[in-house]
């Protein structure tokens, strides 16, 4: 749970966020819980938590962060402990077309991932903007170093080196709408990331999401996820998929 101390670092900008509403339209956040508890015959504990964080230092520029943290432990044994950090820096955000550099930092227990990080950048475009409504389009290239706890993989090409390095490409599909008069709002973020070097070494997640407001601050929350990767350490399965419900709060 150490790794849930360090993802909390984060609730104080949210916290700044919700209270100094001068401020809402150069920074935004969310924060966002889900999960279920279970004892008895059975002991089930999982846990998700994400922060999202948009801030703009300057008219043309905006930085904005997402983290998540996920953690699974079933019958008292720890099967899920996994921090993911997605940051960018776009440029003009608000024209069609405009281009973003970014870093990302994630490990993760199941699959035994060490430290995971890119550096890249790649451009945007606005495909569909209405009121509360958008649809956008990304491609980006990246580079990627992931350290592993094990050098044997699935892919024989892969054993006896602990780390994989490659270049890669990534295509990204996000959106946001607002139904029934604001009264259910669906989320989807996506993206397919092969690698440059080689065919088979690539992943590909989809995260969907149902947002019910409540108050004019918190929203009930039900999220799917679905992730893959081609190359993982032998004996793992290269999907993964979560079903969770919770709250979110958010500054606007």
């Amino acid at each position: 749970m150490k790794k849930l101390l360090y993802f909390l670092l984060l609730c104080p900008f949210v916290i700044v966020a919700q209270i100094n509403e001068s401020d809402t339209l150069r920074l935004k956040a969310k924060l966002s819980f889900s999960g279920l508890w279970q004892r008895g015959n059975v002991e089930t504990s999982i846990f998700r938590a994400r922060a999202d964080l948009s801030y703009k230092p300057w008219r043309k520029w905006e930085f904005k962060t997402q983290n998540s943290y996920v953690y699974q432990a079933f019958g008292g044994k720890l099967a899920d402990e996994d921090m993911l950090s997605l940051n960018f820096l776009y440029f003009n955000p608000d024209r069609k077309i405009y281009p973003f550099i970014l870093g990302f930092g994630s490990t993760s227990f199941r699959r035994e991932i060490r430290l995971r990080y890119l550096f890249g950048g790649g451009f945007t475009v606005n495909l569909y903007q209405r009121k509360k409504d958008w649809l956008k389009f990304s491609l980006s290239s990246e580079y990627e170093q992931t350290d592993f706890e094990r050098p044997s993989f699935n892919r024989p090409f892969y054993n006896g080196d602990n780390s994989i390095h490659t270049f890669r490409a990534t295509l990204w599909v996000n959106g946001n709408y607002h139904l029934f008069k604001d009264k259910v709002i669906v989320t989807h973020e996506s993206y397919v990331q092969p690698s440059l070097e080689r065919g088979d070494n690539y992943r590909w997640q989809g995260d969907l999401s149902l947002a019910f407001p409540l108050w004019p601050f918190l929203d009930f929350k039900v999220n799917y996820l679905h992730t893959f990767e081609s190359v993982v350490i032998t004996s793992q399965r290269q999907e993964d998929r979560f079903l969770t419900f919770g709250f979110t709060l958010k500054s606007y």
